[in-house]
């Protein structure tokens, strides 16, 4: 069938007499002959009257335009092809509700009012195009959960140095030594000294030669761990505090440094990854800060280096009574004595060695920190309450939220912040 009467073309006409039968063409007809009027003829050929009546025809491109539609019954003419009508798009799901117990959100800062400087970052530190490796990030974050504890770390920089753009002066380390129930945990922390030019150098070298020494030794110091055997820990992990820092030292004088500016403390926390094993263990030299979580409260458990107190005790710490050769000495003139050519300089009196081995319980949480949030959080109440309230009964935050609890300012403070934190199931 065509517009001019002729024969059938052969099988694109087939679906037209299945259709018409035998019925002849009258010709064209003088009725509009449109796309829309062929399909209500269709329909109405097979008792279907359409339900609706079909929209104009519009522009193929134009946006929103549904699939094509064929009656149900009917041959498909050649080349006519239905397009499946496209899913409805599912609706996004809530984002789940902030965990119970823990504020929406934490505040800008607490105490008295804000703080001299900006919240946020303001001049990046000057950098050397071909040393460009010696870069610090302004903040470091990381986590991890071994066995019954979970594992929250940050190191940020300070009000003072992000508004003069100095470098990060602390330093973090986290590390896994060992796989599997053996394997064992290092946190370490390290503040370069303050003012000098390549603090954050010393602070990452530190942190760098504890965790070689550390690693290098894990097996025997996660045995020791399980076994409980405090006294052997203490000593290994104090020989190897001293060498680390002992090569501090000596790196400074290879660069032509002096060894009092090229320093840095050094703060360390080992967990293992035994679930059956809580013993947790801070050791280092320098000062900052070790709290404890327990019974909605904060606990200092930083070990305290004391001096000699008490009343004089005869024959403590008093020079002999007379020399080996008899001679008695009877008067100390206070003439200092030269330093002799052929010694060496007294070295500068060091860091004394911190220690503290404790075993953790469920629903504990140890911070171990830089002095940048021990002072704070020392001296400003409402920073430990904002803290207390924030992790008490509801769980380790994420890290998202760990960074925005541990960046909470507080005036007259703005060194760098280096935490760690535990979580114990």
């Amino acid at each position: 069938m065509n517009q001019q009467g002729g024969k059938p073309t052969g099988h694109e006409d087939d679906w037209w007499g299945q259709l018409y039968g035998d019925a002849e063409d009258a010709g064209p007809s003088a009725a509009p002959d449109s796309l829309d009027d062929r399909y209500a003829s269709a329909a109405g050929a097979v008792n279907q009257r359409p339900d609706t009546v079909p929209a104009p025809r519009s522009d193929p491109d134009a946006p929103g335009r549904g699939a094509p539609a064929f009656p149900a019954g009917l041959p498909r003419p050649p080349g006519f092809t239905v397009e499946p009508q496209p899913q409805p798009r599912p609706e996004r799901e809530p984002s789940p509700p902030a965990a119970e117990g823990r504020p929406a959100r934490a505040p800008e800062y607490v105490g008295a009012g804000p703080p001299t400087y900006d919240p946020e970052p303001t001049a990046l530190p000057p950098a050397d195009p071909d040393d460009l490796g010696d870069l610090v990030a302004d903040t470091v974050l990381d986590g991890a959960r071994y066995g019954t504890a979970t594992l929250r770390a940050v190191s940020l920089r300070g009000d003072s140095a992000r508004y003069r753009g100095e470098p990060r002066r602390d330093s973090l380390l986290t590390a896994r030594f060992g796989t599997g129930e053996h394997a064992l945990l290092l946190v370490a922390m390290a503040t370069g000294a303050r003012a000098t030019p390549g603090a954050h150098r010393a602070a990452a070298e530190a942190c760098r030669w504890i965790g070689r020494a550390v690693g290098r030794s894990h097996e025997r110091l996660a045995r020791d761990m399980r076994a409980g055997r405090r006294g052997d820990l203490k000593s290994g992990l104090h020989r190897l505090t001293g060498r680390s820092l002992g090569r501090l030292r000596a790196s400074a004088v290879e660069q032509g440094v002096d060894p009092e500016e090229y320093a840095a403390t050094l703060r360390c926390l080992l967990l293992p990854a035994d679930p059956e094993c809580r013993t947790r263990v801070f050791f280092g030299a320098g000062a900052g800060g070790l709290f404890r979580l327990r019974d909605g409260e904060w606990q200092d458990i930083e070990p305290r280096v004391t001096d000699a107190a008490g009343e004089p005790v005869v024959g403590f710490g008093s020079p002999p009574a007379e020399t080996p050769d008899g001679d008695r000495l009877t008067m100390d003139l206070g003439i200092p004595t030269p330093p002799s050519p052929y010694e060496p300089a007294p070295e500068p009196p060091r860091e004394p060695f911190r220690f503290r081995a404790s075993v953790a319980r469920p629903g504990d949480t140890l911070l171990l920190c830089t002095n940048g949030l021990a002072d704070p959080l020392r001296g400003e109440p409402e920073l430990a309450a904002h803290l207390l309230r924030r992790w008490s009964g509801s769980g380790p935050p994420g890290l998202a939220d760990f960074l925005a609890d541990t960046q909470v300012r507080v005036k007259g403070y703005a060194d760098d912040r280096t935490a760690a934190a535990v979580w114990e199931a």
